[in-house]
């Protein structure tokens, strides 16, 4: 497999992860953000879209729980996707510091996103870390990607967990391997989106990189 990008720890493939991750050597943390599959269109009720769909939004890809991994898997979901996935130790919730959009009539204000933590055979802590992270949702108006997270929340789920080289099968825009980067960690993100894949190489480029390594 040929990377569409390359540098200081950093790699990036651009393709179906179903196609790539079976090619990658056992890594330590997956972060996951993959399709809900609800099949949302955002800023749908603006009269200019900024995004397309997310690709694949029809069902949650539950393949995602073939990846091997050592230490931990983070995979983001709804509190509807909870039928859909395996059970996991821990349930994390992000605070996003204000509500979203939806049935404004019948339906609370939807202020947080899940994320399931399944510690692998030689998870550790580097300190124990609470099932709740605040961290502000990005402004609508600044986002790169429909659902890019901030690296502020990357940076907790990593930080908090044992792991050298950190996996993010559903890339996006690239927050994990900026993330990851920051942190002295090794990170490989595969996206589809030839663009997205592009936006992540020129993130990376920009980051400034923290050469002091993390003890583990």
């Amino acid at each position: 497999m040929k990377p569409y990008y390359e540098n200081s720890g950093s790699i990036i493939y651009h393709g179906d992860c179903r196609d790539i991750f079976p090619n990658i050597d056992t890594v330590d943390l997956v972060i996951a953000d993959p399709p809900y599959g609800i099949d949302y269109q955002s800023a749908w009720r603006t009269d200019r879209l900024r995004f397309d769909k997310i690709s694949f939004d029809k069902e949650f890809p539950s393949f995602v729980f073939d990846i091997k991994y050592k230490s931990a898997m983070f995979i983001f979901c709804r509190w509807n996707n909870l039928i859909e996935i395996k059970m996991p130790k821990s349930f994390i919730v992000w605070d996003k510091c204000c509500h979203s959009m939806g049935d404004l009539k019948h339906e609370y204000g939807r202020q947080w996103e899940g994320c399931a933590f399944y510690p692998g055979k030689e998870h550790k802590f580097t300190k124990r870390p609470t099932d709740v992270i605040r961290v502000p949702k990005i402004n609508p108006n600044k986002l790169i990607h429909p659902n890019e997270k901030p690296i502020e929340l990357i940076t907790a789920l990593i930080g908090s967990n044992t792991g050298k080289t950190i996996l993010d099968p559903f890339m996006g825009s690239g927050s994990t391997l900026v993330a990851a980067k920051n942190l002295g960690r090794k990170a490989i993100g595969i996206e589809i989106d030839e663009k997205y894949c592009e936006i992540a190489a020129k993130r990376l480029n920009q980051e400034v990189f923290n050469f002091e390594l993390c003890n583990e």
